[in-house]
């Protein structure tokens, strides 16, 4: 693997690891429908992702690819994205015990995690300012870089909320403990990090700062 690759990969993880920590109406649902239903259940609403963000991800880099001065506008996207992606930071490091209410309805969880995913903000804003950009610049040296971006986002995005759908089945209080809450913390510094990387690319974009 190349340095490119390489980095693409670890961006991917870092977020998707992030992205299936982080609390959220996404989260909320896979705890209740396990809590409720069953470990199964709590599977189903996490590989709701793979349906609702496709869509989302092909709209985005259409968009992007047909506007005028692109790089420039990828910079000022990239701005974005770095705020965004130190938003995120933020929410990480102060996150506390997650809390819940059980829901009492059928349990429907792959049709209710589409429909909770496909009105979440979260996903479009992520796409338009930090993944889709990504995607288009690690892109310039071949499909290698981006599929693997992909390939770690979504494998530990979806893997996180399964493994949190596991552990919670099993164990009613992981999400109130002290390793859950560390494990965020240091997700956040790892955000934090990425969101100084992309505050550079842009900048680099812009003509700022010597390209990169």
């Amino acid at each position: 693997m190349t340095a490119e690759t390489l980095s693409s990969l670890a961006a991917g993880i870092v977020l998707g690891l992030s992205a299936g920590f982080a609390p959220g109406p996404l989260l909320t649902l896979v705890i209740t429908q396990t809590l409720r239903h069953g470990i199964r259940e709590g599977v189903k609403v996490a590989v709701a992702p793979l349906i609702t963000d496709f869509p989302i991800i092909l709209i985005t880099l259409f968009v992007l690819t047909r506007l005028n001065d692109f790089d420039r506008l990828l910079g000022l996207i990239s701005l974005l994205g770095a705020g965004y992606v130190l938003f995120l930071a933020f929410e990480s490091v102060r996150t506390g015990p997650v809390t819940f209410e059980e829901s009492q309805e059928q349990p429907r969880s792959f049709r209710k995690g589409t429909v909770i995913n496909a009105l979440n903000p979260h996903p479009y804003l992520f796409w338009a300012t930090v993944g889709a950009p990504f995607l288009l610049k690690s892109g310039q040296e071949g499909l290698a870089a981006p599929l693997l971006f992909l390939l770690g986002f979504y494998l530990f995005l979806i893997g996180s909320k399964v493994f949190l759908a596991i552990v919670v089945g099993k164990s009613r209080t992981f999400l109130t403990r002290k390793g859950y809450i560390w494990t965020m913390r240091v997700l956040g510094c790892l955000l934090g990090a990425f969101a100084v990387l992309l505050l550079m690319e842009a900048l680099s974009l812009l003509r700022i700062l010597p390209t990169v």
